[in-house]
């Protein structure tokens, strides 16, 4: 892996910019960066901003103590792109995230995070 493309994308994440990546040789979006295009193997990637919208495509609740900050939900995105990573939902209690959801995308404190796009239903 490319250290100066996971660099530059970690650099847009601290400036609470959030892009991914688009192969101008076969058109398909692309999230972890990376050098080469996993579907083409081109290396003509290029940076675009995401509409930033997507749905839950599956969740998890980890079980954590209040004095530990509660319950925390990791949940498997995907983007309108096309593509899927994995975050968490905040905004609304760890067992209310479900399969379906849509969400829209937050950057905090480097981080991509999602929250309910419609305050919370499906």
């Amino acid at each position: 892996m490319n250290e100066s493309v996971l660099a530059w994308h970690q650099a847009r994440l601290q400036e609470g910019k959030f892009f991914i990546q688009r192969c101008s040789a076969c058109a398909h979006h692309v999230y972890f960066p990376r050098a080469f295009c996993p579907h083409c193997g081109g290396d003509a990637l290029e940076w675009t901003t995401p509409a930033g919208t997507g749905t839950v495509y599956a969740a998890t609740t980890v079980r954590r103590k209040p004095t530990e900050g509660g319950d925390l939900n990791v949940s498997l995105i995907d983007l309108d792109e096309g593509v899927r990573l994995m975050s968490r939902i905040d905004g609304i209690a760890a067992d209310d995230v479900h399969i379906g959801l849509r969400v829209r995308a937050k950057v905090v404190d480097g981080l991509v995070l999602f929250a309910p796009a419609d305050g919370g239903s499906a």
